[in-house]
């Protein structure tokens, strides 16, 4: 079992940027996919990106594909997501995730952070 925790949300302009951290414990980092996902609200939740086990893969959503970077440290058990060029369409709650597989899924990924707010003004 792993534990999630995100942080780096808050409030900025469009065009601004943005880092997000999720940090993991009780359990093998390296095991797990892990990934982004955002919800906004009266919205369902939404894949974002995702990284493969060694880093070496990943896959993004259209929506945020040369805007959002994500990168994980295995030896410091966090990944992030950098954020920039951040739309007003980009607000949402968005949530950490650890799983087997890499999939644009949320039903693939079985350990999830309590989510942070991210708000883009225009």
């Amino acid at each position: 079992q792993v534990q999630l925790v995100e942080s780096g949300g808050g409030l900025v302009q469009a065009g601004g940027s943005l880092r997000l951290s999720c940090a993991a414990s009780g359990s093998t980092f390296s095991w797990y996919v892990m990934g982004w996902f955002r919800q906004a609200p009266g919205k369902e939740r939404e894949f974002v990106v995702a990284i493969s086990r060694s880093g070496d893969s990943t896959k993004y959503a259209d929506s945020v594909k040369g805007r959002f970077t994500i990168s994980r440290d295995n030896a410091k058990n966090t990944v992030n997501l950098q954020m920039n060029s951040l739309k007003p369409e980009d607000t949402a709650v968005y949530y950490c995730a650890a799983g087997g597989v890499s999939s644009y899924y949320s039903k693939s990924y079985a350990y999830w952070g309590q989510g942070t707010q991210v708000t883009v003004s225009s």
